[in-house]
């Protein structure tokens, strides 16, 4: 299933409510592997390294290298392990003849390191990437343009996920691609959060948005594990998650759509918003 995906209304799913998973530690009690909603109306939403716990519904990821993880996984292929009703939503996912990635590095000297090719050669594959050659130029900007960060943090942060990723995809899988004409920049968090609007949810429940501070320790449910910065980087600066929140929140509150944030510290002066606690969200949902 391949392709430009905007979810409409009511033919994926037949559902009113719309849990959206952020992998914050403040969601480190829920495990979609342990835990299972009784309330069938409620479709979920995860991203990038959920399904190593799991399966959702709807998996999320904008990140290169987390897409090739998670493809190379077998969770976007039909596998009885991840459940038989999910669709996994990728940025910038348009299948290209293999052979292309062969042709695209001649005299074109990328060093090898920074080529990342996933396991199983097919016939079609999807080339994504950053730049290696113009690194070293952008973080020296970045630099210049933020001299009161962390420049280690901040050179370690901008090296992530450089390079280019070939990854072989099958004809017949469960990827569809977003219309990132909405949310082009955003994270994978508040991509997730807009498509479960998109998709008819009157009703979309928030959990694991933990908008830390950039001084603060790195808050993320798989930090130091493969594809994710390690366990000692710091936070990020969360102006661009309350941006992206709040655009979510007044463009959806014209289809009268009300939110709903678990166990949030973030607060957002908006109407169509709440604040409920994790035993509200079980009980709401019939989590067991």
């Amino acid at each position: 299933m391949q392709g430009n995906f905007s979810p409409p209304p009511g033919e994926l799913y037949e559902m009113n409510k719309a849990l959206v998973i952020g992998n914050g530690e403040s969601r480190a009690w829920f495990n979609p592997r342990w835990h299972r909603m009784l309330d069938n109306s409620v479709v979920t939403w995860g991203c990038n390294a959920i399904y190593r716990d799991g399966y959702v519904n709807n998996l999320v990821a904008v990140d290169y290298a987390m897409q090739q993880e998670i493809y190379d996984s077998g969770y976007c292929l039909d596998n009885p392990e991840y459940g038989d009703t999910k669709v996994v939503h990728f940025a910038n996912w348009s299948p290209l003849p293999a052979d292309v990635a062969d042709m695209m590095f001649m005299g074109y000297d990328i060093p090898e390191e920074f080529i990342h090719r996933s396991k199983n050669r097919t016939d079609q594959c999807i080339i994504s990437g950053k730049d290696p050659l113009t690194l070293q130029e952008r973080i020296e900007f970045a630099i210049e343009m933020n001299p009161n960060l962390d420049m280690k943090d901040l050179k370690q942060k901008m090296e992530k996920d450089v390079g280019v990723w070939i990854t072989y995809v099958e004809p017949n899988d469960n990827v569809v691609s977003i219309d990132l004409s909405h949310t082009v920049g955003w994270s994978a968090g508040n991509t997730a959060l807009y498509l479960a609007c998109q998709g008819g949810a009157e009703k979309v429940y928030v959990l694991g948005f933990d908008l830390s501070s950039y001084n603060a320790p790195l808050n993320n449910m798989y930090k130091g594990t493969d594809n994710y910065l390690p366990s000692d980087a710091k936070g990020f600066s969360p102006v661009n998650w309350y941006n992206q929140m709040r655009a979510v929140f007044r463009e959806f509150s014209l289809h009268g759509i009300k939110f709903y944030l678990v166990d949030s510290t973030a607060k957002f002066d908006e109407d169509n918003v709440s604040y409920i606690t994790k035993n509200e969200l079980c009980e709401e949902l019939k989590i067991v």
